[in-house]
């Protein structure tokens, strides 16, 4: 499974407190300071780090030699001579990730910065279901096509699915809209398909992953990640750290029964529950339809619930303000359960019908959650827009990478 979204380590072996383990967490800290601050001086780092002149020129050295750094360009408009600038290697490594759905896959390569090198989009409606493994090597040689790389250039793939794959059998759970994606062997599959490391994960918790080292959630440690965009689903972080439960299923919070709807049975089977039926995007539509609003056309309920959520946010009064009051109490009714088990520090609003109703159905979400939970956790609107499970692949394939490739113990 991918890695947690807690802040990445060192990744250092050998002895604490050796010269070459000391040498390799001062070159992993400049690494870090170029990735945060972007090309920086010999004298900008050494502040930075503490340390002195010949040892920033020593570790710049070092790392220039081993490849990870490249120097660019020169400080203008100050005072004295230009000094030269340094920047990490965009080309030390490359990672992809992909975000699987039932109808396209959507593929992106980006280098050891973090910068996006190139992107693919894979339809898939109506795809045999014996064809997941050449879908998934499409879209990435897609990806890296575009990226001007070859598949082996590529370290490490995190693949972003619906469900989770069970860390006992190896079987995708909790999606059963997926098809093709819950043969036995598939993993395997993969492995024997792709001559790097690949990774799984929930796309809601890569989600959090996004929102965590990117957006709305960085700096905190304990959060719920509410996502409403085809299915209702949440990411828990705990401590810093992802939870997943023991199958994997550990915020698959649609299936929870709630009140204000009838007690769904064989959940798995009927792919919904309670708190789905009650707040999932299909509910929008259907109480636009119950207070007369007609409902705009659209390709899917969930084209038809944004649309209907974005019109909803700028009314101040009438229909559209009851279904904003309506669809808010019922989100709040789930969140109120997590949230009194949990007692999180934020809750963030992500996925297109949560960020449609935008601050105004955040506010109304919040004014209810007051009265029905005893906790008070914050909640705000995800901040991480565009294709936030990409993103959160991208960033969970950068971090394991980073530790390995920026550990120079034994260079």
């Amino acid at each position: 499974m991918a890695g947690p979204p807690s802040t990445p380590g060192t990744g250092t072996s050998g002895t604490p407190g050796t010269p070459s383990v000391l040498r390799a967490m001062n070159d992993r800290a400049a690494l870090d300071l170029l990735l945060e601050h972007g090309p920086l001086s010999r004298t900008r780092i050494g502040k930075l780090t503490g340390l002195s002149k010949p040892t920033a020129s020593q570790l710049l050295v070092r790392l220039e030699t081993a490849g990870l750094v490249v120097a660019t360009g020169t400080t203008e408009g100050r005072p004295g001579p230009n000094a030269q600038l340094y920047a990490v290697n965009p080309r030390a490594a490359y990672v992809a990730g992909l975000d699987v759905t039932p109808h396209r896959i959507r593929a992106a390569v980006a280098d050891i910065t973090g910068r996006s090198a190139g992107e693919f989009e894979l339809p898939t409606p109506g795809r045999r279901a014996d064809s997941v493994v050449h879908q998934v090597t499409e879209a990435l040689d897609g990806a890296v096509k575009a990226a001007g790389l070859v598949r082996s250039d590529v370290r490490r793939v995190v693949i972003g699915t619906p469900g989770a794959f069970d860390p006992g059998t190896g079987r995708l759970r909790y999606a059963s809209h997926l098809p093709g994606w819950h043969s036995p062997t598939l993993l395997d599959d993969l492995a024997a398909a792709l001559p790097m490391p690949v990774e799984y994960e929930n796309d809601v918790n890569l989600a959090a992953v996004a929102e965590q080292r990117l957006g709305a959630a960085r700096g905190h440690q304990d959060f719920v990640l509410l996502w409403n965009h085809g299915g209702l689903g949440a990411a828990l972080v705990i401590g810093g750290r992802l939870h997943r439960g023991w199958t994997g299923g550990a915020g698959e919070v649609g299936f929870m029964p709630v009140p204000g709807t009838p007690l769904v049975r064989r959940v798995t089977k009927a792919n919904s529950g309670g708190f789905q039926e009650l707040a999932g995007g299909q509910a929008v539509p259907r109480l636009a339809r119950e207070l007369g609003i007609a409902v705009p056309p659209g390709e899917t309920y969930i084209d038809e619930a944004i649309a209907l959520l974005s019109e909803a946010s700028q009314a101040a009064e009438g229909p559209y303000r009851v279904l904003l009051q309506a669809f808010a109490t019922g989100l709040a009714t789930g969140l109120a359960a997590m949230v009194a088990l949990l007692d999180p520090e934020l809750v963030v609003l992500s996925g297109g019908v949560l960020v449609a109703g935008g601050e105004v159905l955040r506010a109304l979400v919040q004014a209810e959650l007051a009265e029905l939970a005893a906790p008070r956790p914050r909640l705000v609107i995800g901040s991480v827009r565009d294709e936030p499970v990409l993103r959160g692949a991208l960033e969970s394939a950068l971090a394991t990478t980073r530790d390995e490739v920026f550990d120079t113990t034994s260079r």
